[in-house]
């Protein structure tokens, strides 16, 4: 009798635990992460490929594959200037909320990204239209509002063409 109760809190257990995936899991696949709501949020390889362009499966062919236009900042966590830029691109993901999503990929943590994408010095922007070819561009300003100022420019110029 004990060991039908302890197997059946066990059952509950897992169950639970498999709803609360399941709920994940739809909420991610509906679009949560591509939108950003607002947000700078960190993505590896395969939500790269996901989200932004399978270079494995097209390496020739730049087929941008999100909803909205976007950056990705390549970063690391040990960068100066890339401390630096964070607080402008969490700014402009608020600002620009529906308009663009911002990404960042850790450099040291996703080695593939960044040869494939050629980064030999960071802080490196990749600015994705939605049609067209993206741009890349390196280094940022010494001051946030300057920051601010520059990435705005690449926005209205790149991302969203006014």
């Amino acid at each position: 009798m004990i060991k039908n109760k302890q197997i059946f809190r066990k059952m509950k257990y897992f169950i639970l635990l498999a709803v609360m995936l399941l709920g994940f899991t739809t909420a991610v696949s509906a679009g949560s992460i591509s939108d950003g709501e607002g947000e700078v949020l960190k993505i590896d390889k395969t939500q790269f490929k996901s989200l932004i362009m399978d270079y494995e499966k097209s390496p020739k062919i730049w087929n941008y594959t999100g909803v909205l236009p976007c950056i990705v900042d390549f970063y690391a966590d040990w960068c100066g200037p890339c401390r630096l830029a964070s607080p402008a691109l969490e700014e402009l993901a608020r600002k620009y909320k529906g308009k663009i999503v911002v990404y960042k990929v850790n450099t040291d943590q996703e080695r593939e990204l960044s040869t494939v994408f050629g980064i030999s010095g960071i802080p490196a922007f990749l600015w994705v239209p939605q049609t067209g070819n993206p741009t890349m561009t390196s280094g940022v300003a010494r001051s946030p509002e300057a920051i601010v100022e520059q990435f705005e420019k690449m926005i209205t110029t790149i991302l969203l063409k006014k």
